[in-house]
């Protein structure tokens, strides 16, 4: 049974950090290309970061230079390091994981809510 489970949400003031987390059994963790998706109230589900099983990573132009992707193999675990955050990054942030034929699983979600 494939779980991805996330942790590390919360509510936090504009300009502060959070690290997210994201937990994986029941896959072969280091051949899968993991990511971060996040969903706003309204808004469809969007890419913030993705990092491939060869550490290769892209961003979100909207985060690039604020969050960061990386993967402890070890662990089974992707870390999302978000820092600088701002009010329009409160969402829900799934983790995803994907094969490499192709077959997704996804995570529950973290709120994660940047307001004074």
């Amino acid at each position: 049974q494939v779980q991805l489970v996330e942790s590390g949400g919360g509510l936090v003031q504009p300009g502060g950090s959070l690290r997210l987390a994201c937990a994986a059994s029941g896959i072969p963790f280091s051949i899968y290309t993991m990511g971060w998706f996040r969903q706003a109230p309204g808004k469809q589900r969007e890419l913030v970061a993705r990092i491939t099983s060869g550490y290769s990573t892209n961003y979100a132009d909207s985060v690039k230079g604020r969050f960061t992707i990386s993967r402890t193999n070890a662990k089974n675990t992707v870390y999302l390091q978000m820092n600088s955050l701002k009010p329009e990054d409160t969402a829900v942030y799934y983790c995803n994981a994907v094969s490499l034929v192709g077959s997704g699983f996804w995570g529950q979600g973290t709120q994660v809510t940047v307001s004074l």
